[in-house]
């Protein structure tokens, strides 16, 4: 097992088949003497990172948790922006990995030492999931926050995934907040101004403790809640997904960018585009790649995220993949994205 970077999909020690005493070395020593013990995870707590191979499934994704975080705090951080950095992650087609990078990318950024917000924008709660943050009705939410004006004080919550992450979770409750927000004045700002307000959001005033990024997850669509996203932020982030269909609908993604631009927020720019679900196999995948890179150029990402069983696995478990499985190439694809892009804005 990596000192750094196990692997969690257990197959060989589980199939006892690799071991130097064959079946039979693959048993505890618990087991060959008659007795057996199941550590949980809060055994595990106190542990350091050197497990045995033969402990349970449970363990070895504690272990991998453990790791994860551990790993995050002792590995060299990115040097924070000089403001905090509001990127939408919005492509109104859905099925394109929007959420999935959106948390794997907000989790990639705490592990690198940046302090980040996630805004869960979609109804369906899925960023909220994988972060593992209660999302049930009546949980204090950006329903609450849009529709009724509460602050993000009131909304947020610490994820359990990593300590430099918050989020802001969806109820099923923002499924009506398009038809409630219809008649109020200054509808589509109602998301900018909750963030703004935030004593953590902003320059070198907000002090050490301001997020350096807040990320907001969007809706598949292009109606009033991604509308606000797009008058909030400062950057916008697009998955691409790297099948044909994905470039269907991004000219009409970015007719909506240019009418914001133009109408409501003028710094709205695209600062990054992200090939997800990439098959190196395949000539599918690198064509629609090259099409990308060739119609965008430098805003393309050099990191692609490949297609990944990890990585879809993940949310069942409420986790991210970096936790999940920090070895798999879909945790260190987006572990490098998420460098590439913090330091793309630092230059930028």
């Amino acid at each position: 097992m990596s000192d750094i970077y196990p692997q969690n999909d257990g197959s060989a020690q589980a199939a006892g088949d690799v071991t130097d005493g064959g079946p039979e070395a693959a048993v505890s020593r618990e087991t060959a003497t008659g007795g057996y013990t199941v550590r949980t995870a809060a055994d595990m707590a106190g542990f350091d990172v050197d497990i045995a191979d033969e402990d349970t499934p449970l363990a070895r994704a504690t272990e991998n948790t453990l790791l994860a975080r551990n790993v995050g705090r002792s590995r060299a951080p990115l040097g924070r922006p000089a403001s905090t950095r509001i990127v939408v992650i919005a492509n109104q087609k859905g099925g394109v990995g929007k959420t999935t990078s959106t948390v794997n990318l907000a989790a990639s950024l705490a592990q690198l030492g940046q302090r980040v917000l996630v805004i869960d924008l979609d109804p369906q709660g899925n960023a909220s999931t994988a972060l593992n943050v209660d999302h049930r009705r009546g949980t204090p939410s950006t329903y609450d926050m849009l529709v009724d004006g509460q602050s993000i004080e009131e909304v947020v919550t610490v994820s359990s995934e990593h300590e430099r992450l918050w989020v802001v979770p969806a109820t099923i409750d923002l499924a009506g907040a398009e038809i409630e927000l219809v008649s109020v004045v200054a509808r589509e700002s109602r998301l900018r101004k909750a963030i703004l307000a935030h004593p953590w959001v902003g320059g070198a005033e907000a002090g050490e403790e301001r997020f350096d990024f807040v990320l907001i997850d969007c809706p598949p669509s292009l109606g009033l809640l991604t509308l606000n996203a797009l008058v909030a932020g400062d950057e916008m982030l697009i998955p691409i997904q790297a099948e044909y269909y994905a470039l269907e609908g991004l000219g009409q993604l970015l007719e909506t960018v240019e009418l914001v631009r133009a109408n409501l927020n003028q710094d709205l720019r695209i600062s990054a585009i992200l090939i997800t679900m990439y098959d190196a196999r395949t000539r599918l995948s690198s064509g629609v790649a090259d099409e990308v890179r060739a119609h965008f150029g430098e805003q393309v990402l050099g990191t692609a995220i490949p297609r990944s069983v990890r990585v879809s696995e993940a949310p069942s478990y409420a986790q991210t993949v970096m936790t999940y499985d920090p070895a798999s190439p879909g945790a260190l694809s987006y572990l490098e994205a998420a460098r590439e892009f913090a330091l793309r804005g630092a230059t930028s």
